[in-house]
């Protein structure tokens, strides 16, 4: 940040500022070229106009759109009434009266939270005339007949990436907030931000890497990740990291936790207050996590199956070994419980018993109904996927984590727009968004298996649709306890998807669904007193069926699921620290796996 406290040195006088836009434009010229520089280098793909094929959707709703011109000449009337009626309205404000609002915006939404936007005339209109014209616009394209699910699906959402993209918070000339803090500070927010705004081209190598938080708030390990324990086994895949008890008893069976590879397991354990890890320690939990690694291009070839094998198999025998005890409960998050459901039913093919119970959290294993996430699965995009991928044998983490922040625009895209940019502020130091940040690759094969069998084709429910280590793999022959947690407002596994493993499993499941999304409605500790979980111990067929019988419960779904899995814990013995056993410890807790940043 050295250069930022330079340029706020510079603002008194004009000759300051002059110097400031000159190293401004310095910067941003180097920037340019070396960015040319590189994209004349690299070997490029040939044929990729439109690797999405977002223009041929666009040009297929087109098609269709004119080809029933009544409907569209109807839309446009609504329009044009609505339009009329905003006039209307905005006149009798003039006027001094208080008429009721034709367009308002959903309570969540924060682009305008700004008092002016509802006490300025002019604020109002703007705002109004966005609202009705990205209804208008939404409304037309959803409602055109003839078009495949596919197809509809990539329309509908690249229309409300441009519509977010068009909002008048947006724009320093139609934001209230910009216009004051502009005026306020003589121009400064802005020449801030478009010193913001280059840091982040630089950071990001010519591609903008918005800046979430304070990147040098938090240090894994030290602030973050602090649970204490061990690293006790690693192999090419992961390291497993062994926590330190908090009391002289434990449950007889350890607890094994899988996260997801797709970003890095301290979500579990951000800070004290939030650490679902620490919180299964004071639970009397011997806790085991898998720390992936960040695989770079010598792990191209690592498929699903050697994910399995150096994974949760792997860890089950170096478990054993740490604590002497066979059998054990088992978490999968997200990917992790995708894998964890395969491995389950891989290791019921060979009466293999040693898992007594599995959680999943926010877990997709039948991806029939994807939600938007399946809008970038189709055989062209998966193509131009596979053959990016083979440039360095991995995608990179930062591509997975702008389709991730697509799916929640406005929240994580555009809010730092106006934040960083126009308003010329710092972001917040916030630990979630530290670790949203902090993106891992994905291996070739490993990812193209993922993606076309599971994604695309969805033979992980189909008994037999995939194998294993030349097993088939059935889910429906998984009978042990299982707990399912899911969360309501969750983008990448929707809920009502993830509901579909109750009718799968054979054993007795337990499905718990969370306020919030994918990661708040999970890192929900009882002390922040947030939210609510529904529950319901009939088994519906129908999701909506479920939760309609479902009872509410405030606060933390965390106590559940300890009375829920302690009654497969078999017991207390005594407690052990890491290296007690017959496994000698590497390093501290958080490991140097967790530690490897893309940046």
């Amino acid at each position: 940040m050295a250069e930022q406290t330079e340029i706020d040195s510079k603002f008194g006088n004009s000759a300051g500022l002059a110097q400031a836009m000159s190293d401004i434009a310095e910067r941003s010229q180097r920037i340019v070229t070396d960015f040319l520089s590189r994209q004349a280098g690299e070997n490029s793909l040939k044929g990729v106009g439109d690797p999405l094929h977002i223009g041929d959707a666009f040009f297929e709703m087109t098609t269709r759109l004119m080809s029933d011109p009544a409907k569209l000449v109807e839309a446009q009337m609504g329009l044009w009434q609505d339009y009329m009626q905003l006039w209307q309205t905005t006149t009798r404000r003039l006027l001094g009266e208080e008429p009721v609002p034709v367009a308002v915006p959903d309570k969540a939404d924060r682009r305008f939270k700004d008092k002016l936007w509802e006490e300025n005339e002019v604020f109002d209109f703007i705002k109004q005339s966005y609202l009705l014209t990205a209804r208008w616009v939404q409304g037309v394209v959803h409602n055109v007949d003839g078009l495949d699910d596919h197809t509809a699906k990539k329309v509908d959402f690249y229309t409300r990436q441009f519509v977010d993209a068009m909002a008048p918070s947006n724009f320093v000339a139609t934001n209230p907030e910009v216009l004051r803090a502009t005026v306020e500070s003589g121009g400064e927010n802005l020449v801030k931000g478009l010193d913001h705004l280059l840091e982040d081209l630089e950071r990001g190598k010519g591609k903008l890497a918005i800046r979430m938080t304070d990147l040098d708030a938090f240090k894994v390990g030290e602030n973050i990740a602090t649970t204490p324990g061990k690293v006790v086994y690693q192999n090419d895949l992961i390291q497993l990291v062994q926590y330190a008890p908090s009391g002289e008893t434990v449950a007889k069976a350890p607890l094994m936790i899988i996260p997801p590879w797709i970003n890095k397991y301290y979500i579990l354990d951000l800070r004290p207050k939030n650490s679902f890890i620490r919180f299964a320690v004071e639970q009397g939990h011997t806790v085991f996590v898998l720390s992936w690694v960040n695989p770079g291009e010598t792990l191209a070839g690592k498929t699903f199956e050697d994910y399995m094998v150096e994974g949760p198999l792997a860890a089950l025998e170096q478990i054993e070994k740490a604590t002497g005890e066979r059998q054990i409960n088992v978490i999968g998050y997200c990917l992790g419980g995708t894998l964890l459901a395969a491995t389950l039913a891989y290791m019921t093919a060979h009466g293999d018993d040693r898992i007594l119970s599995a959680t999943f959290f926010t877990t997709m294993v039948d991806f029939a109904d994807a939600g938007e996430l399946s809008v970038f699965i189709d055989e062209a995009q998966l193509q131009f996927l596979e053959e990016k991928m083979q440039q360095k044998g991995y995608l990179e983490g930062s591509e997975m984590a702008t389709t991730f922040n697509m799916l929640r625009a406005n929240d994580l895209i555009w809010s730092f727009v106006v934040n960083n940019y126009l308003l010329g502020k710092e972001p917040f130091p916030f630990d979630l968004l530290y670790w949203n940040s902090d993106s891992t690759r994905m291996p070739a094969a490993m990812h193209s298996f993922y993606l076309r069998k599971m994604y695309q084709e969805n033979l992980l429910i189909t008994p037999g649709g995939i194998s294993l280590k030349g097993t088939p793999i059935d889910l429906r022959t998984i009978k042990i306890p299982t707990y399912l947690i899911s969360t309501r407002e969750d983008h990448i596994a929707p809920w009502k998807s993830t509901y579909a493993a109750t009718q799968i499993y054979s054993g007795p499941t337990r499905f718990v669904l969370s306020a919030s999304g994918h990661i708040a409605g999970i890192v929900n500790p009882p002390e922040a007193k947030k939210y609510c979980y529904w529950t319901n111990s009939r088994k519906a067929k129908d999701p909506e069926v479920w939760l309609k019988n479902a009872e509410q419960h405030e606060g933390s779904w965390w106590p559940d699921w300890q009375k829920w899995v302690a009654k497969f814990a078999g017991g207390t013995v005594s407690a052990c620290q890491p290296g007690d056993g017959a496994l000698t410890p590497i390093e501290d807790a958080p490991g140097s796996y967790v530690k490897a940043r893309l940046s």
